[in-house]
């Protein structure tokens, strides 16, 4: 009966043929003596064997002789175990190392840890600090660091008042002017583009416009990036526009803008704090959706020493301003600048108030006539105070051309253009009656209009401090429609007269009498530097 307790060394068996190797496993008991074999703690009753159980060491797969064959005559000598230790180790733990001994596998493992590598790899870190630092810097927007908003209005952010309209803050270090900016305004339905040359007086050396496909940009929000990035791309190389120093304008009713008083701090970190909480709370815009920048335009000290400062804020939605860098990028053009539209309106259109000059007597009320949209904006000389986007444009009047006229809105651009709402001409291709039923399908909207625009100055007259209305001043590519302003002027009340977009540059030579100027106006605005 073979005892299955028995350990049998694979090497007592190397060399010897089938027969001999079942006759050793089953005589093995019988030959070395009862008193050899060891038992275990807890003797195991195995089943009754059966004649295929000595095929455990099967005859079919050939053993390879090995370089020393051990014979019955001369076994190879076995090493003296503890029985202990032969107790406590399987024997397939010891036996599969195939007499290398399982005790010397940690030994050939200690080699593999190479302890003085890992140490080389941290001693390298700190000097890799350096390297690292720059894909950081690359992660965050370039809007946040260069760009008018992001930059939490600390101290050192001397551009922010370029951007806003606004004198330096006390105490801060001048700002450095940008010689060459190209003023990059993105419509809803055309590309312009103005080069301007700051230096002494602001001198308008380029101009450029060119259509833009409908629905790559609708109300101020860019649907379509990649259309927009390949439509920049064309537009700078066609007309050899350079792609560094370019300013872009931004317009969104998604972009706020509070002017406020905060009192009684004097910290930095503090005041920042506190302009941040004041946004939350003026503007519905979570703070982690959006880019801040802020400015200090004033500075009072009541009669206890207190110091009460007035801040200019502007909040943004980051997707917003994300969508319009990511395509300017793609184009290759490197901004220096989103500035709001607003705030070019205002450079482009009004001469800045002198530092000595005392308080302004009337608001400057400016409005751009757009595409689909019109800019809005109110300023008391120095700053922009209110500014709002008004969800109608020259497409509002084309529309009601051509529902008139039973023509396609594309159609009616040129009728539009033909007619004049002082005079009782008749433009060219039309009837009289065609032409009185258009005059009075753009008076119908424009009284619509006159409505948004006496809201709008009602809200900023509710305003504390606020100034009264001495004229508005229109500009925009609708603007040219021949009696656009007496119209609104009857309509409103108020004086209303078209604005100039080159009052305040000096015109290039290579400056042509472009057609439609006022559709330039905020362009020329953004390529400003004041």
């Amino acid at each position: 009966m073979v005892d299955w307790n028995k350990e049998v060394k694979l090497s007592d068996l190397i060399g010897r043929k089938p027969k001999e190797a079942e006759e050793t496993i089953a005589t093995a008991p019988e030959e070395r003596g009862a008193d050899e074999v060891q038992p275990r703690a807890e003797p195991f009753t195995p089943p009754a064997p059966t004649p295929a159980a000595p095929v455990a060491v099967s005859p079919a797969p050939p053993v390879p002789p090995a370089p020393t064959q051990a014979t019955p005559s001369d076994p190879e000598p076995v090493p003296e175990t503890d029985p202990a230790a032969a107790e406590r180790v399987p024997w397939y733990k010891r036996e599969l190392s195939l007499g290398s001994g399982g005790a010397r596998k940690p030994k050939a493992k200690k080699p593999k840890v190479e302890k003085p590598k890992a140490e080389k790899t941290k001693a390298e870190k700190p000097v890799k600090q350096p390297k690292q630092k720059k894909p950081k810097g690359e992660q965050v927007p370039f809007y946040k660091r260069e760009l008018s908003f992001g930059r939490g209005g600390k101290p050192r952010a001397a551009k922010t008042p370029k951007a806003l309209g606004g004198k330096s803050q006390k105490g801060s270090a001048p700002s450095k002017r940008v010689k060459r900016v190209t003023g990059l305004k993105i419509g809803g339905s055309q590309l312009a583009a103005a080069r301007v040359h700051n230096n002494g007086v602001p001198e308008l050396v380029q101009v450029a416009r060119e259509a833009l496909d409908p629905g790559v940009v609708v109300g101020g929000e860019l649907r379509d990036p990649d259309a927009l990035a390949a439509a920049l791309k064309g537009f700078f190389k066609r007309h050899k526009l350079p792609r560094q120093g370019v300013r872009l304008g931004i317009a969104n009713n998604r972009i706020g803008v509070r002017i406020f008083d905060i009192g009684g701090i004097d910290d930095v970190k503090q005041l920042e704090n506190a302009v941040r909480f004041r946004a939350h709370e003026a503007l519905p815009i979570p703070i982690e959706e959006a880019v801040i920048d802020w400015h200090i335009l004033s500075e009072s000290q009541d009669d206890d020493g207190g110091i009460t400062r007035r801040i200019l804020l502007v909040v943004a939605y980051r997707d917003l301003l994300d969508r319009y860098v990511e395509a300017c990028k793609k184009a290759g053009i490197k901004l220096i600048g989103i500035d709001l539209e607003a705030f070019a309106l205002l450079r482009a259109i009004t001469e800045p108030l002198a530092a000595e000059a005392g308080p302004a007597s009337a608001a400057n009320v400016v409005v751009a006539v757009g595409h689909d949209r019109s800019t809005f904006a109110v300023s008391d000389g120095r700053v922009c105070e209110f500014t709002r986007v008004l969800d109608w444009g020259g497409a509002t009047l084309n529309v009601a051309i051509a529902r008139e006229l039973d023509i396609a809105p594309s159609e009616a651009e040129p009728v539009k253009r033909s007619l004049s709402l002082t005079h009782g001409d008749t433009p060219e291709g039309l009837t009289d009656d065609q032409a009185n039923r258009a005059r009075e399908a753009v008076r119908r909207q424009l009284q619509s209009f006159a409505r948004e625009l006496v809201s709008s100055l009602q809200f900023y007259q509710n305003q504390p401090d606020s100034l009264g209305i001495g004229e508005i001043v229109l500009t925009g590519g609708t603007v040219h429609l021949r009696g656009l302003a007496e119209e609104l002027q009857t309509l409103i009340g108020v004086n209303v007269r078209p604005g100039d977009p080159l009052a305040r540059v000096k015109v290039g030579k290579k400056i042509k009498d472009a057609e439609q100027i006022g559709s330039l106006a905020i362009a020329i605005g953004l390529g400003i530097e004041d």
